[in-house]
């Protein structure tokens, strides 16, 4: 298998249209907002609206089970035919497999070369599209040097600390540093790879197309420039981003991303190709020219959010220094109503939520990772019902 230093384009970025869509809550300063905090009715962005059904205003969410605990710093996780687990310790570097059914756990084995520390270490998993008959494992992970994807033979005829192959590194030099390392990787409907990257503290990266910093990024299996990319031969599929840590597709196939914000708003964004999302020059919803707004903002000590997934009609996205499970309602682009917290500071930080194929969600803890308050059992996995 053959592995590539990323090359990025020095394209020349022309101004973006604005997007607003968005939802505030009721009563004093609200943990979400769009235009501004005291903004009270949804606003309609400039992009035409596809018709379609609104998820309804408030929904449910019931934690059904406990799958497993005693996971250290749970980062990456994906669902393995059949629906055992695959989940990466960040500070470790090892893969555990859990089982769905008895929470049993055993170590696949370690990725070499992961170098952990602050919030860098073993991070985003997902499986090939092909994994029924290539059995490849995708992990997202810093090195001494930088952060890189690179691919792996899963092999669960070997023993147990053994199954996983050699790292084969399809792209590399991704700016690391201590903090916003972004991490999450998933393949599309479009069966691209895509990942969301930090810029690492270093805030002009954000904004330069010559690096693969505080960008969502799209390519090949391989690592290749994805056909059809914004700038011709560059994995940049977006830029303007802050620390990228969730990504998911609605039913139509349109990308969603998660954001951190500084001191004020963190983000939900509906990504288009080639548009600038305004970091480090806004934070939130600006209304500037050139850059787009999010769908929806939260005060940063409500969210926090790390990854996200799509079921129901809605947005659910996983919230770290909140400590809750937010549920985002949509209507097409936009956000159909007020988003509602569920699960606030039952089961402490919060950090990875995967769809199963069931309609359920599981959830990850992240109260090991040196910022949160471990208790009996941490971390661990839960699913839910939702609806």
């Amino acid at each position: 298998m053959r592995r590539r230093t990323a090359i990025v384009g020095t394209a020349v970025v022309a101004a973006a249209a604005l997007l607003v869509a968005g939802c505030s809550s009721s009563g004093g300063v609200p943990p979400f907002a769009t235009s501004s905090p005291a903004s009270s009715a949804p606003t309609t962005g400039s992009s035409p609206q596809v018709s379609e059904s609104a998820a309804p205003a408030k929904g449910t969410a019931k934690v059904t089970a406990t799958v497993a605990t005693g996971l250290n710093t749970p980062w990456g996780m994906a669902v393995l035919p059949g629906g055992d687990l695959l989940v990466a310790s960040r500070d470790s570097g090892k893969i555990t497999r859990v089982a769905a059914k008895s929470g049993g756990k055993a170590t696949v084995g370690s990725v070499s070369g992961v170098s952990s520390g602050g919030e860098g270490g073993l991070l985003g998993l997902t499986l090939s599209p092909g994994f029924a008959t290539d059995h490849l494992v995708y992990a997202y992970f810093t090195t001494e040097s930088d952060n890189r994807i690179a691919r792996m033979l899963y092999d669960a005829s070997k023993a147990a600390g053994e199954q996983l192959g050699a790292p084969d590194t399809i792209l590399r030099g991704i700016p690391h540093g201590a903090i916003h390392n972004g991490g999450r990787i998933a393949f599309g409907p479009d069966g691209m790879l895509y990942a969301g990257t930090g810029e690492s503290g270093d805030r002009g990266l954000a904004q330069d197309l010559k690096s693969l910093g505080g960008k969502i990024l799209r390519m090949t299996a391989d690592g290749e420039p994805a056909p059809g990319n914004p700038y011709a031969g560059s994995v940049v599929y977006s830029y303007g981003h802050r620390n990228v840590q969730g990504l998911t597709w609605d039913a139509q196939g349109r990308l969603w991303a998660a954001e951190f914000g500084q001191d004020t708003w963190d983000e939900l964004n509906l990504i288009r190709p080639g548009k600038d999302y305004g970091w480090p020059v806004v934070e939130g919803v600006g209304h500037q020219p050139g850059y787009v707004d999010p769908v929806a903002v939260w005060r940063t000590d409500d969210a926090s959010p790390s990854g996200i997934a799509y079921a129901k009609g809605s947005i659910w996205m996983a919230s770290l220094k909140g400590a809750r499970l937010w549920r985002i309602p949509l209507k097409g682009t936009k956000a159909a109503a007020a988003p509602q917290a569920f699960l606030v500071d039952r089961y402490g930080r919060l950090r990875t939520v995967v769809a199963d194929e069931d309609g359920s969600l599981l959830l990850t803890t992240s109260n090991t990772d040196g910022r949160g308050n471990p208790r009996s059992g941490d971390d661990r996995i839960l699913r839910l019902s939702v609806g």
